[in-house]
């Protein structure tokens, strides 16, 4: 068979398929069609060098956002995609169902990247900062689950922001709709928490098997371990019982103390996810392999970060067949890898400062076959203006307005 593409030389890491070693990827239009110790580098009309590198399947970030120039988070995915080797995007709740049909048509569809959506329970989604929730009305399950039955094809799910910050008097009403509506899609409900109240107590209950806990290792009060950092049973319980914990990174959503609390426990994350937008895209996450980079300056191997950042979103999506695999038959999302060796300060979202001796840094995105130009940044969206007093709250440290994310 001729290929299209061959990345020759490189150091595979796939863990769906258990291989970690010097292995050859052929690609032909836009799927896997060979890994093999040696392909003949005549076999292949492009030949890529990866000698000194480390080939992954691309990466599947299961919290971001990327509804660019309509909601108040959203960065462009396509450039970010092309520098950290993200393959695969979930945007989890930029829209509602008023605004679903602009990202189908604006974002999901030009998009090099695939990008995949859940649902706002909220029918106004983020197109502010936050506060979607307060009022109830827009918490309409009907509306909600008629657009998600009208846009199977990229809707995989239901979110919902429960935090002090997003429901106003509502309290958990939002959540009980939500997990209406998932239930009514058989779709996967994914719940952020944060700066209570609510309790996490009170959402815990909320959670099925198979639906995502996101920021499941925030600092905040609604986090998952006690004051003595021991993880609290009814956290257990729904770990054990199959709900995935990810950690959506962000700009106010990862604790290195939570982490290392969890960590000693035996609690890796199930999934790791940047939580990537317009506040967080500038640090203290910058972008996913950083992220990566944070979770191997906690002892996790090179190994246990690509798996949950390919594998596991991938079957937490329903999609681990085709995407976060290099598989043959699989689509041809491939990232390649450095990692630099040093002395690398790395940050959580209180700047507690951890000292790494690796840095994961991107050198090549691979998507739909293609590779990916680096291209001028474009991450953030200039047009939305922080006011003087939520700058001046920030620079205080109070988080709770903008960055409890």
């Amino acid at each position: 068979m001729f290929f299209d593409l061959l990345i020759q030389g490189g150091h595979v890491i796939d863990p769906a398929t258990g291989r970690n070693g010097r292995f050859d990827v052929a690609i032909r239009r836009d799927r896997i069609a060979a890994v093999e110790p040696h392909i003949p580098a005549e076999s292949a009309a492009h030949v890529i060098n990866a000698a000194g590198q480390y080939v992954t399947p691309g990466l599947v970030d299961l919290h971001t956002h990327v509804y660019y120039g309509s909601t108040f988070w959203g960065i462009q995915p396509d450039p970010v995609a092309a520098r950290s080797g993200v393959t695969t995007w979930l945007d989890v709740g930029s829209a509602g169902a008023y605004n679903l049909i602009g990202m189908r048509d604006h974002i999901v569809r030009p998009s090099h990247a695939r990008i995949y959506a859940l649902l706002n329970i909220s029918s106004i989604g983020l197109t502010g900062p936050t506060y979607e929730l307060a009022n109830i009305a827009y918490s309409d399950v009907d509306v909600c689950v008629k657009l998600a039955n009208l846009n199977r094809d990229f809707v995989l799910g239901v979110k919902v922001r429960i935090d002090n910050n997003t429901v106003g008097a509502n309290g958990i009403e939002p959540l009980r709709r939500a997990r209406v509506a998932a239930d009514r899609l058989r779709l996967p409900l994914m719940v952020h928490v944060g700066i209570g109240p609510p309790a996490i107590s009170e959402v815990l209950p909320f959670v099925r098997p198979g639906d995502i806990l996101t920021h499941c290792f925030t600092g905040h009060s609604m986090k998952l371990i006690d004051d003595n950092g021991r993880l609290l049973e009814s956290a257990a319980r729904a770990w054990d019982s199959g709900v995935i914990m990810d950690i959506g990174h962000g700009a106010g959503s990862f604790s290195f103390l939570t982490a290392e609390a969890m960590l000693a426990a035996g609690r890796k994350p199930d999934v790791i996810s940047s939580d990537i937008h317009q506040l967080s895209v500038n640090g203290p996450l910058f972008d996913m392999p950083t992220c990566l980079s944070k979770f191997m300056a906690l002892g996790m191997s090179l190994e246990d970060v690509i798996y949950a950042a390919t594998v596991a979103p991938a079957q937490a999506m329903g999609l681990g067949d085709e995407i976060g695999t290099l598989l043959p038959g699989a689509f041809a999302d491939v990232a390649l890898f450095t990692l630099a060796e040093g002395r690398f300060s790395l940050y959580d979202v209180f700047m507690n400062e951890r000292v790494g001796k690796h840095l994961l840094r991107n050198t090549l995105t691979i998507a739909r076959g293609r590779a990916m130009p680096h291209t001028p940044d474009g991450s953030t969206a200039p047009w939305i203006e922080l006011s003087e007093n939520q700058r001046t709250l920030i620079d205080r440290g109070h988080t709770p307005d903008l960055l409890a994310r």
